[in-house]
């Protein structure tokens, strides 16, 4: 049996394929490269550069590779483009994802894992917020994906398909073996922007909203490593496949740092200064969202190893210096 991973090109995508590949598993790739790259991707992996939505394309691989599990990657991830061009995002964010749901339904893959966001909530009335608060998104993002999370509800009660959607905080890091990491052209991603500030390769960074009801104005998020993320995704694929029931979970570590905060660990970690603007705020943005971890850490027995934001800064300058390396050849 296989895996298609979608969106393996992408940045949590391509550590999700490294990670399935150490562990043995075959593993498929589905990519467009619209901002996912080949080279991040695992070399034992299989790659075919094509889009989600593709019926005829999903509807061959699954066939062709015996797919059992789908871990669902692909889609377009900017809240403040989202709002600007909103159809964008509920084409690649739900409708695709609706393809791709009931091409699993019909060729009977049983095992679905879904990349959700924090951004389902919206601003919660507190935090840490767990899986039962409020569902209130502030942004087409997070309605695109909060759609996708129905979609797949009413699927597994109507079909019997088998899933787990991962609600993520902030991603961040890159691989500790340095073979990917956070690639992505035009990143809105903080803790890549500041690196690339402390490397050289911007003149600084904009602090986007310095008025929020935070201890310092600025927007509190609670940023994972993304090795600890995909570990997550790889316990929920063996509790599926071991038969446990459906599972809508967060994925973050329960402790939130400030943009501020962030900005001064990359200027200690890297020993290096930046300039620094505070800017109005973006359009969708909450102005602090930090997960409750214990639901994913009672059912999968999720144990995370990276729970550091120094950790997390180190893993992203290295790999911000070894794309610059790689970007000169």
């Amino acid at each position: 049996m296989s895996v298609l991973v979608t969106g393996g090109g992408g940045y949590i995508g391509s550590h999700m394929v490294w990670h399935l590949t150490d562990a043995g598993e075959d593993v498929i790739v589905v990519d467009n490269l619209s901002t996912g790259f080949d080279w991040a991707i695992a070399p034992e992996a299989v790659f075919v550069e094509g889009d989600c939505g593709d019926a005829g394309l999903i509807g061959r691989l699954i066939g062709e590779h015996a797919i059992d599990a789908i871990v669902h990657f692909a889609g377009s991830l900017n809240v403040e483009e989202s709002v600007s061009d909103p159809l964008v995002y509920y084409a690649n964010n739900t409708a695709k994802s609706r393809t791709l749901i009931e091409l699993a339904v019909k060729a009977g893959v049983e095992h679905f894992v879904f990349s959700s966001t924090a951004a389902v909530y919206g601003t919660p009335d507190s935090y840490p917020v767990s899986e039962d608060a409020p569902l209130r998104p502030e942004s087409p993002y997070g309605r695109s994906k909060l759609m996708t999370e129905w979609m797949l509800a009413d699927a597994a009660a109507a079909h019997g398909l088998r899933y787990a959607a991962l609600r993520y905080f902030n991603v961040a890091g890159a691989d500790p073996k340095g073979r990917t990491g956070e690639s992505t052209r035009n990143t809105t991603h903080l803790v890549k922007i500041s690196c690339q500030a402390a490397l050289g390769k911007r003149d600084g960074l904009t602090v986007f909203g310095s008025d929020y009801d935070t201890p310092d104005g600025t927007g509190v998020r609670d940023y994972i490593h993304v090795t600890d993320l995909v570990a997550a995704h790889a316990d929920a694929l063996e509790a599926l496949r071991a038969g446990e029931s459906n599972l809508v979970a967060n994925c973050g570590y329960g402790r939130g740092f400030s943009v501020l905060e962030v900005v001064e660990t990359v200027k200690r970690v890297s020993g290096n200064d930046f300039a620094v603007t505070l800017g109005p705020r973006r359009a969708g943005d909450p102005a602090a969202v930090v997960a409750s971890p214990e639901r994913i850490v009672e059912r999968l027995g999720w144990t995370p190893h990276h729970d550091d934001l120094d950790r997390i800064v180190e893993s992203a300058l290295r790999w911000e210096d070894a794309l610059s390396r790689r970007n000169r050849h």
